[in-house]
C-alpha cells in the first residue's frame, strides 16, 4: 500500500480519499464522510503489523486508534488528528489529485488537518525499529471535528471508562496529549471556544399586495440584528480579553426567511457564532445574548437549541508538555513559541479528563478551508523529526 515511508507519499494517499464533512447539511453526490480514510488507516496499521480498534459511531463515520508501545518509564503520549475535512465546493485546485508545485502540495485536506495525519503516521514507521525505545504511544484519528466533534467526544469517554471497561489499547490514560492542527509548528497551548444557535421570528402570512394583513418577520429580524450588532462592537470593546488568544466576539452568520417574493414572512432565522475566551462558559454567554436582546429591543424572538458547544482550550497544566515540544523543535525549527489562537479545536474534550494538552502541527491555518488549500512540504518533514525527537527524549 505504501510506496515510501515519506509524510509527502503518505499524505499524497490520504488526500486522494475524500472526506467530506457535510456540515449539517444533507450530502450530495459522493465523496462525504469518513469511512474511506478509515478504511484506509485500518489497513495501514494491519499491513504495519500495529494494533488497532475501529470504533463505530453512526453509519460511515468512527474513530481509528491504534498503539506503539514502548517505554513504560516514559510517559505515554496521545497523538491525534481528524480524519474529515470541509466541503470542496469552490475549489479552485483538483481537491484529490495533490499537486505538488513549487515546494507545497495542494489540495483538501493538506493543511487540516491530513498533512498532521501523515505526519504522525511516518512517525510510527520510524518508531517501529526501535523496539520500544521510546515512549508509549497512542494514536487516534477521529471524525467529525469539523461541526459537531463526535469522535473526540467518543475518545474522551473511552479515556474516562473505569479499568475493567478499558479497550485493550487504552490500558491507561496518557499523560500527555497533542491534538494536530496547523499552528506553523508553533504550541498552542489556548484556544478560544465557539457556541453556535439560531434566533427565530416569528409573523403572520399574508399576500403582499395588502401586506397590513399580515406580520412581517423579517422586520422583526431586522431589529434583532442591529441590536446585535450594536451587542458585538460593545463585547469586543470590554470585558474579558485574554492575554494570548484576544476578546470575545459574536457574529451573524446566515439569515433565512420568507416563501415568496410575494407572501409577507412568516418565519426568519438567523445563525449566531460566538466566541468564547478561556474562562468563558457556552450557557452563560448564550444567557447574556438573550437578556442583552430583551432589554434593547422590542421586538419578540425565540432561541433555539444550540448547534455547536466547542469549549475553550486553558493555558492550564500544559506548560511541560510546551516546553518538551519547544525544545524537540529547536534544532528543526528554532525560535517556537507558545501561542494562543482564536480560532478552536476539539482538544479541550482530552484536556477536560485532567490530561495536559496542547495543540500543534505542520501548515499555516491561514490555509485552512481554503479554495487552493496548501501544505510546505518541508513542514512535513520538520513536524516528523519533531515527534520522533520528543518520544524518543529520555
Amino acid at each position: 500500500m505504501i510506496a515510501s515511508k515519506t509524510p509527502l507519499s503518505i499524505l499524497k494517499q490520504l488526500i486522494a480519499i475524500p472526506s467530506q464533512n457535510p456540515m449539517g447539511h444533507e450530502p450530495v453526490g459522493d465523496g462525504w464522510y469518513e469511512a474511506g480514510v478509515s478504511r484506509w488507516l485500518c489497513e495501514f496499521f494491519k499491513e504495519h503489523s500495529l494494533p488497532y480498534e475501529y470504533h463505530e459511531i453512526e453509519s460511515q463515520r468512527g474513530n481509528v486508534v491504534a498503539r506503539i508501545d514502548g517505554d513504560p518509564n516514559r510517559p505515554t503520549v496521545l497523538l491525534d488528528a481528524h480524519q474529515d475535512t470541509v466541503p470542496v465546493a469552490g475549489m479552485i485546485v483538483d481537491p484529490y489529485d495533490a499537486i505538488e508545485k513549487e515546494g507545497r502540495l495542494y489540495g483538501r485536506g493538506t493543511c487540516d488537518v491530513k498533512g498532521s495525519m501523515a505526519a504522525m503516521l511516518a512517525t510510527a514507521l520510524r518508531l517501529i525499529p526501535l523496539n520500544g525505545d521510546h515512549a508509549p504511544v497512542i494514536l487516534s484519528f477521529t471524525c467529525d471535528e469539523e461541526r459537531t466533534q463526535i469522535g473526540a467526544a467518543e475518545l474522551a469517554r473511552r479515556l474516562a471508562l473505569p479499568a475493567g471497561q478499558r479497550s485493550a489499547l487504552l490500558p491507561e490514560n496518557p499523560q500527555f496529549a497533542i491534538v494536530c492542527e496547523p499552528t506553523d509548528l508553533n504550541v498552542v497551548v489556548a484556544h478560544k471556544g465557539t457556541v453556535r444557535w439560531k434566533i427565530r421570528t416569528s409573523g403572520a402570512a399574508a399576500h403582499s399586495s395588502n401586506p397590513a394583513l399580515g406580520v412581517n418577520a423579517i422586520y422583526k429580524m431586522a431589529k434583532i440584528v442591529s441590536c446585535l450588532e450594536t451587542y458585538a462592537v460593545e463585547l469586543q470593546s470590554g470585558g474579558i480579553v485574554h492575554p494570548l488568544c484576544g476578546g470575545r466576539t459574536l457574529s451573524v452568520g446566515t439569515i433565512h426567511g420568507g416563501a415568496s417574493v410575494n407572501i409577507v414572512p412568516e418565519v426568519c432565522t438567523i445563525e449566531i457564532d460566538r466566541r468564547l475566551v478561556p474562562g468563558e462558559v457556552a450557557e452563560e454567554a448564550i444567557a447574556d445574548v438573550d437578556q442583552y436582546l430583551r432589554k434593547n429591543c422590542d421586538a419578540d424572538f425565540e432561541f433555539l437549541p444550540t448547534d455547536t458547544i466547542s469549549n475553550p482550550l486553558l493555558d492550564r497544566d500544559n506548560a511541560t508538555l510546551c516546553q518538551r515540544l519547544i525544545e524537540a523543535a529547536e534544532p528543526t525549527r528554532p525560535n517556537r513559541q507558545a501561542i494562543g489562537v482564536p480560532f478552536g479545536t476539539h482538544a479541550p474534550r482530552v484536556a477536560a479528563l485532567e490530561i495536559p494538552t496542547v495543540v500543534f502541527g505542520p501548515g499555516s491555518i491561514a490555509q485552512a478551508h481554503t479554495k487552493d488549500e496548501w501544505i510546505e512540504i518541508q513542514q512535513l518533514d520538520e513536524a516528523v523529526e519533531i515527534f520522533v525527537r520528543l518520544l524518543t527524549a529520555t
